[in-house]
């Protein structure tokens, strides 16, 4: 086995963590000396013996080579902290994972990405802001990523998709464990469409409640920005905006009704530090990315899709409600808000105010 196969393996004993596992190969010399370091030598790196004791029980019952066969059915791809395609923003923090695993395609664009995170039990508010941020963001090119989750995470993934953007998932367990069950389908979907599906948590790990922190990491870690929409105040959608903010991500917040409960997180992150966020324009202008369409172009552009065409049509002769251009369409309100968003972001349409848009 190679070093690299050594450090795949010394990492699936989860206990040890980045910090101990890089820790242990400094000491050892490799993480080849490490997984077959005696007792003694174990013991006098300062762990506890129970710890020695549990670790060399399971490098004795590991089946090194059913392992990596089960990776290769399985078309898991795995990357290491020292590999040059490893993710270029994760590689950045001090805790990142040692060993990432990935079905799917990590590419080197995924570099300009932001995650958009969220309350399982979203408003249809909360539903409305997620596909206007996700469609905008996905149309100009910016990789989407996500938990996928119930609720917010799902509708990112789902609205990236639809309007042909890139998006990454990050779970809190083995890549052949997703959770929740029902979105099965959505991350084979994820796969399928050229995206990715990541997790620092070996094959058969389950996803554990101490496991969410260490996966909201890599979320924000994977990211230029964490946007977060909806969440109670005591919620997983803080700990990824503190991860964020540990790590020296911006974090944007889209602000939400101060009589509801899940308005909470994000009310309260703007009222200590969090950029506010109404629009994707915000998120892009801070953090000056470079996209596949640079923003100064977009005034030029013509309608890509069908529904811009038609929406571009209805606005014609004269300026109209969110609501009437919904009924005159027989689209949804929320396809109309997400499109004619990107459709303002390109200089096509303007909101004129009170959701009113004219053609520009």
């Amino acid at each position: 086995m190679t070093e690299r196969e050594y450090l795949v393996v010394l990492y699936t004993y989860t206990y040890f963590g980045p910090a101990r596992t890089k820790l242990l190969i400094s000491f050892f010399g490799s993480a080849k000396s490490v997984w077959g370091a005696s007792k003694l030598k174990l013991t006098k790196t300062g762990i506890k013996t129970v710890v020695v004791d549990n670790f060399i029980q399971y490098r004795k019952n590991f089946d090194l080579a059913n392992y990596f066969s089960r990776l290769k059915r399985g078309f898991y791809q795995f990357v290491t902290i020292n590999d040059s395609n490893y993710p270029k923003n994760l590689k950045d923090l001090d805790d990142a994972p040692l060993v990432l695993y990935i079905k799917g395609k990590i590419l080197p664009s995924d570099i300009n990405a932001v995650s958009i995170v969220g309350s399982r039990k979203m408003t249809s508010y909360g539903r409305e802001v997620t596909t206007r941020f996700a469609s905008e963001l996905a149309s100009l090119g910016v990789t989407i990523v996500s938990g996928l989750a119930f609720g917010v995470d799902a509708m990112a993934h789902k609205v990236c998709l639809e309007h042909g953007g890139r998006t990454i998932a990050v779970l809190a367990s083995g890549l052949d464990i997703i959770t929740p069950k029902s979105n099965f389908f959505l991350a084979r979907e994820i796969i399928r469409r050229g995206g990715a599906i990541v997790s620092e948590y070996p094959l058969g790990y389950p996803p554990l409640r101490t496991n969410f922190p260490n996966r909201n990491r890599v979320i924000s870690g994977l990211s230029k920005a964490v946007i977060v929409i909806e969440g109670a105040k005591k919620s997983g959608t803080l700990l990824t905006a503190s991860a964020a903010a540990e790590q020296g991500r911006p974090v944007f917040a889209v602000p939400g009704q101060i009589t509801s409960p899940l308005s909470e997180a994000p009310n309260f992150l703007i009222q200590n530090g969090a950029k506010m966020a109404t629009s994707s324009k915000d998120i892009l202008e801070e953090l000056n990315m470079q996209l596949k369409v640079d923003l100064e172009t977009l005034e030029n552009l013509m309608p890509s899709t069908p529904d811009e065409k038609k929406l571009l049509e209805i606005l014609a002769n004269e300026p109209l409600h969110l609501n009437e251009i919904a009924r005159i369409s027989s689209l949804k309100v929320s396809s109309v808000s997400a499109n004619l968003s990107v459709m303002e972001l390109k200089g096509m349409v303007k909101n004129v105010g009170n959701g009113i848009y004219k053609k520009i």
